[in-house]
């Protein structure tokens, strides 16, 4: 299978390139993917988005259908990867296309051709309301480095809940103050969406460019 269809933004000439995976629910141009890949790219990088097979097919059809299993995912962002090689690419998403590019990053490091960096946008640690089915094995040996992105409140994983996991030291955080799953505070914080929006994508700036 061919790499799937990229969408661009930002220079070419970028010396870093993020590739920005949606999460389950939504496509590659959503208002948050949108913000996101813009945001970035005015911040100097090149970001390429694209879509998983489930969605590419929901664009076509209009019918809803839940996402691909593992190994698809996995396969498509494999091909990805691949596309630009993994020296000066970074790599990451929304919540699923997040946690499926980490686990990529840990597969690619097995095989000594280990991308840059990791950036998610929310990770799904668990189910909500399901804190004892954890998708953290594979982060608890990553050493590809990462940057989580996590909104305090995120019921896929709080604050308080994450303090409590046994994660590599390649992984680090950066908060969204009071944040939802997609870091939207409430009213009462004081703060805007776009507020930790914005320092999300300052946080990936900067950990990208210390890479």
């Amino acid at each position: 299978m061919d790499c799937p269809q990229l969408l661009m933004d930002g220079p070419n000439t970028a010396k870093t390139t993020i590739a920005l995976a949606h999460g389950a629910g939504a496509p590659m141009d959503s208002a948050y993917m949108q913000a996101f890949a813009e945001g970035l790219a005015d911040r100097g990088f090149r970001v390429a988005r694209f879509e998983f097979p489930y969605m590419q097919e929901r664009r076509l059809t209009g019918e809803k259908k839940p996402p691909n299993r593992a190994p698809i995912l996995l396969q498509i962002w494999s091909q990805v990867i691949d596309h630009f090689g993994t020296e000066t690419l970074v790599i990451g998403g929304k919540s699923m296309g997040g946690r499926m590019a980490s686990m990529c990053a840990s597969a690619y490091e097995l095989k000594g051709t280990p991308v840059k960096g990791v950036v998610c946008l929310g990770y799904p640690f668990h189910p909500p309301g399901k804190p004892d089915k954890l998708r953290t094995e594979h982060l608890e040996t990553l050493q590809t480095p990462t940057l989580i992105c996590q909104g305090e409140r995120d019921p896929f994983g709080t604050r308080d809940d994450v303090n409590g996991y046994a994660l590599s030291p390649a992984v680090r955080f950066h908060w969204l103050n009071d944040g939802d799953h997609g870091f939207k505070p409430r009213k009462a914080s004081g703060l805007t969406e776009q507020e930790n929006w914005q320092s999300a994508m300052d946080a990936i700036t900067q950990f990208t460019r210390g890479l």
